[in-house]
């Protein structure tokens, strides 16, 4: 029995194709790999949408977690970003790298996906398709069952190993077409998710932005900041963050590094603060000033709870908020154009 690797996002479209090779007599495996930036997986490596189809399609799920090679490879995509700073094409080939080097470990005999040609304006085109194939060294084990007919044969179509007859001719946004298949072949409980890296959201990439021009050797530590908090950067450079609730004041306090400095309100409720970069007194209280606007209070006094040794425990009496025009001067948004020169 021939054996498939499925991509599986847990979305409808790759849980249709797990469907379809089940029914065709494959072995499938599937295999899900999750990024910091996957807003399905805040927390743990892991994707519940993934496990819940392949639970419901009753096959094996791996799943791999995207490190700081995906992570540098965000930072310098070679074939460009869409709206936000999501680098689709680069994304594609790494994953697909990644699975082929599964696929060969294990001896399966080819890579299996949900895509539909023409759903998505950057990835799947089918210039796009094909170069993305060649790119991650799958060049025609690559098989794609909603669309097949619409492509070049996979090789394992071209063998006989898979009969392309058959296989679907979908394309375009148009979900009709997958529902219908999904009743046919019995699927009930699916899942639609979409949005679901943050690397597509505009605010997220204004504040990825913001990192690559001020933080050129920002590692993942600097990529989960992006996260949480309300993000800062003042006219030296350094970069402040203001936690808005108590899970992500922990979060915040966990990413604080060695050359971080965390502040805090004394006798009062208030959120923690992340000082990145801010090598000066001034700086130091400028994000002291913004911890208090974010408090009731007009005046208090802030304690440096983590920081190197010579400001550990340092406290900044009567502190007052700054203008609020100032305060939206700074802070980082998306549509907002800065520079570290000014």
């Amino acid at each position: 029995m021939a054996k498939a690797i499925l991509l599986l996002s847990g979305g409808l479209d790759s849980t249709l194709a797990g469907k379809l090779l089940l029914e065709l007599g494959f072995e499938v495996e599937a295999v899900n790999f999750v990024s910091q930036f996957c807003r399905c997986t805040p927390k743990s490596f892991s994707c519940s949408a993934a496990q819940t189809a392949a639970k419901q399609l009753d096959i094996p799920l791996k799943v791999f977690a995207k490190g700081e090679d995906y992570f540098e490879l965000v930072k310098k995509p070679r074939f460009g970003r869409g709206r936000g700073v999501n680098p689709c094409i680069d994304c594609r080939i790494y994953t697909f790298r990644r699975a082929g080097e599964y696929m060969r470990e294990i001896g399966a005999d080819f890579i299996a996906t949900g895509e539909v040609l023409g759903q998505r304006p950057m990835s799947q085109r089918k210039h796009t398709m094909m170069l993305i194939e060649k790119e991650s060294g799958l060049e025609g084990f690559i098989v794609r069952p909603l669309c097949a007919h619409l492509l070049p044969p996979s090789i394992p179509e071209q063998k006989g190993v898979i009969d392309r007859d058959k296989l679907k001719s979908i394309q375009g946004r148009n979900r009709r077409p997958q529902f219908r298949l999904a009743e046919e072949l019995g699927l009930k409980d699916y899942l639609c998710p979409s949005g679901g890296c943050q690397l597509t959201d505009v605010e997220f990439a204004a504040r990825f932005k913001d990192m690559l021009e001020y933080e050129p050797d920002a590692d993942l530590n600097s990529a989960r900041l992006l996260s949480y908090g309300r993000h800062f950067r003042l006219p030296g450079g350094a970069k402040i963050v203001v936690g808005r609730n108590e899970p992500e004041n922990l979060e915040i306090e966990r990413l604080v590094n060695d050359d971080d400095v965390l502040l805090e309100p004394i006798d009062i409720p208030g959120p923690s603060v992340l000082c990145r970069g801010a090598k000066s007194p001034e700086s130091l209280k400028t994000a002291a000033a913004l911890l208090v606007s974010y408090t009731k209070s007009n005046t208090a006094d802030v304690e440096v709870t983590k920081g190197p040794n010579s400001i550990q425990n340092t406290v900044i009496k009567n502190v007052a908020p700054p203008d609020k025009t100032r305060i939206e001067e700074w802070r980082v948004i998306a549509g907002r154009t800065k520079s570290k020169n000014k």
